[in-house]
Formats: structure tokens, C-alpha cells, sequence
């Protein structure tokens, strides 16, 4: 067999096939064709070597819609640097602006976008410096019947309904507009990605109400509306969502990701389903940054690398239920990402001021994206051998 593309003596860490260790892997027509030692036969071979390859990195909550929202940001510039090759947009856009974010953004992409579609009518569409309206504060823009309707019809693209809940995103209608999304990911048969910030309503609330495969992002921000107790010990409801399916995302963004709280979490051996960044216009120069920036922070507090990769690969593919996402199995999608871990004194920030200093730092060093060797950022460091 000929492959279009071999990445050479890596460590390959792939946690959908629970593997760590130095191995080939090879590429042909857009899908994972090869997986082992000495694999032979290729158009363009690169060397690896010393360098992380992992599935290729999915980043389960965005804000893409470029141009078209004004929290949006360059889908293919935030996935040339930070190693994401599928962009997961959370609400941008709602069924009145859906056209025009697929046909102006996400068909344009080089990189992968798929999308939660907004139960209001016209998605986030005030959220600015100056400008910050809930768009659930008002349920004249609660649009159940379109939402449905656009999303069983692009069903390829859109993975699920989003709503945005609590005083900044929603005012006092508390769960009035989760309960509208909840209609629609039932009528469609879709999961519902629910964000929560402040009270009203209660985060035992909004999490009682989720279904197995609801994801709640947001799901390790701070006071109020934290997950942990003040006595540092995970709140009941908590639990008992996640045993029954709920599935917790980080999306850091600009104010739900606190130390505090991640730290009593990861204490009482509750990790995160799924990292992801909340990457936007308001939060890409700090405190989020990027996906590779959100994944350090969990690394330096503990987690460990294989667990940190799936949180942000195989686990969203499982939340997306896009298995062939999220992995390098054969026959997987062509996506993988090229890391390092520096080690050194780098200085992470949470949305409540508060700064650690870590000694690890995840790095992106270059993508593969539907088979082929895309943007890396130092080619020089990854040169062509002998196939």
C-alpha cells in the first residue's frame, strides 16, 4: 500500500486505543491509514522523532463565527497555533444567522468547524466591550420551531442545541430557556450543551435537568454557581449527574474557569470529561488564550498527560458522538497534532486574578489536517526523509 503521508518515530499517544509509545503513523485519502512500527510506503515521509503525536486536538467550545458575531475569531489562523483541528462553535449563530456562518465561514475553512445551533433566534449576538445584552434575557427571541427545523436539516454539520443560562446570559428568566432548548434537542434527538454563570438559576438546578450526553460547560468556574462546596468537597447533585451521563466541559473563556475551584475538584478525583478553551474575541489574549494554554493549566495542576490528550480528543469525539473524531485508529479522520511538553516557570491565569506558576507547558508544533501536513510552524523541524 502507498500512503499519501508517514509521520516517523514519534511518541504516538492515542488514548481511544489506550497506546503511548514510539510509533508510525500513516495517512491516505483524508483518513488514518496506518498504525505501527516501520510502516513503508509513502508520497512524503516526515520525521517525528522527540516530539508528541496525538489524535488531532478538538476544541469542543469556540466562538468562529468570524465577521458575523462580534466575539468570533479566524477559525484557521486559532488552529494554525494551537494544534486544534476541529473547532466546536457553541451558539454563535442561532437559527436566523445559520446560512450565512455556513456558507461564509465554516464552508471557507481549511480546519474542521462543527457547530451547536443557539436555541435564540439570532445566537450571541451582543457580546462586546461595550455592548453585553443575554440574548435569553428575553424570550420573544426564543425560536424553538426554526431551531429544529435548521438543525435536522444540517444535521452534518450541527452536532447539537445550545442555550445560555444565568443573570449575565439569561436575567431573571432562570430555567425558562433551558427548558425551551430541551424541547428541541428532544424533538431533534440531539444532545443540549447548556452554559450556566451566575444565579438565578442554581447550578443544581441546571444540572438537574440535563440528560445523559447533555454536556454542561462552564462546569469548573468560580463563586457562585461553583461545583464545589466551601468545604472543598464536590456538591452531591454533582455527582449524581455524572452518574447518571452528564458530561462536564471546561470552556475557560473569559470568566468560568477558576484554580480554586479546579483545585478542590481534581482533589476529590473529579476530573473533566472534556477541556476545551471558549476561545473568543474577549479572552484569545488572556485569560484563555488557546486550547494548548487550558490544557497546561490542568497538567501543572495534576492531571496527567494521557488524561489531559483524551480530555481534549477522545472524550469530545464521545460528547460529539463522532467516534471516527478524536483518534488514530485506521479509518479515523486524518487529523493529528504534533506536541511538545517544555518544562521551566511559566505563569497561568484564571478568570478571578489568581496566578500559578507551573512548571510544564503544552506546546503545538505543527498539524496534520485531513491527511496532509497543514501550516506547521517551524517546518525546518520536522524534515522530509526517505520514504
Amino acid at each position: 500500500m502507498t500512503h499519501d503521508l508517514i509521520l516517523k518515530g514519534g511518541r504516538v499517544i492515542d488514548p481511544s486505543q489506550k497506546h503511548d509509545g514510539i510509533l508510525d503513523v500513516a495517512f491516505t485519502d483524508g483518513k488514518v491509514s496506518g498504525f505501527g512500527k516501520d510502516l513503508k510506503g509513502a508520497k512524503e515521509v516526515r520525521d517525528v522523532s522527540g516530539y508528541i503525536v496525538s489524535p488531532g486536538l478538538i476544541d469542543l467550545h469556540t466562538h468562529v463565527y468570524w465577521g458575523g458575531t462580534s466575539l468570533g475569531i479566524d477559525a484557521d489562523e486559532f488552529c494554525r497555533v494551537s494544534g486544534v483541528t476541529t473547532s466546536v462553535d457553541t451558539g454563535s449563530a442561532g437559527p436566523g444567522n445559520w446560512p450565512g456562518f455556513r456558507k461564509h465561514v465554516i464552508e471557507q475553512s481549511q480546519a474542521r468547524i462543527l457547530a451547536y445551533l443557539h436555541v435564540s433566534h439570532a445566537g450571541i449576538y451582543g457580546f462586546d466591550h461595550r455592548v453585553m445584552v443575554g440574548e435569553s434575557g428575553d424570550l420573544r427571541l426564543m425560536n424553538p420551531v426554526d431551531c429544529a427545523e435548521v438543525a435536522d436539516k444540517n444535521r452534518d454539520l450541527i452536532v447539537g442545541i445550545k442555550v445560555r443560562v444565568g443573570l449575565h446570559a439569561s436575567g431573571e428568566q432562570g430555567t425558562a430557556p433551558l427548558n425551551i432548548a430541551l424541547q428541541v434537542a428532544n424533538e431533534v434527538g440531539m444532545p443540549l450543551m447548556c452554559h450556566i454563570d451566575h444565579p438565578p438559576p442554581s447550578y443544581e438546578e441546571v444540572i438537574g435537568m440535563l440528560r445523559p450526553g447533555d454536556v454542561l460547560t462552564h462546569a469548573f468556574r468560580p463563586f457562585p454557581n461553583a461545583p464545589a462546596t466551601a468545604q472543598g468537597t464536590v456538591k452531591p447533585e454533582v455527582l449524581a449527574a455524572r452518574k447518571r451521563g452528564v458530561i462536564f466541559d471546561i470552556g475557560h473563556g473569559k470568566g468560568s474557569f477558576s484554580f480554586k475551584t479546579t483545585r478542590a475538584m481534581l482533589a476529590n478525583g473529579f476530573e473533566p470529561d472534556v477541556i476545551s478553551s471558549d476561545v473568543h474575541k474577549l479572552c484569545i489574549d488572556g485569560p484563555a488564550y488557546d486550547q494548548v494554554t487550558t490544557m497546561s493549566k490542568f497538567l501543572c495542576m495534576g492531571m496527567s498527560l494521557n488524561n489531559v490528550i483524551a480530555a481534549s480528543t477522545v472524550n469530545a469525539a464521545m460528547a460529539l458522538k463522532r467516534p471516527e473524531y478524536g483518534s488514530l485508529k485506521v479509518g479515523s479522520l486524518g487529523d493529528a497534532t504534533i506536541l511538545t511538553v517544555k518544562e521551566g516557570k511559566f505563569n497561568y491565569e484564571d478568570v478571578v486574578g489568581e496566578v500559578l506558576t507551573g512548571d510544564r507547558k503544552i506546546v503545538s508544533e505543527g498539524v496534520v489536517l485531513k491527511g496532509k501536513w497543514w501550516h506547521p510552524k517551524r517546518t525546518s523541524k520536522f524534515p522530509k526523509v526517505a520514504a
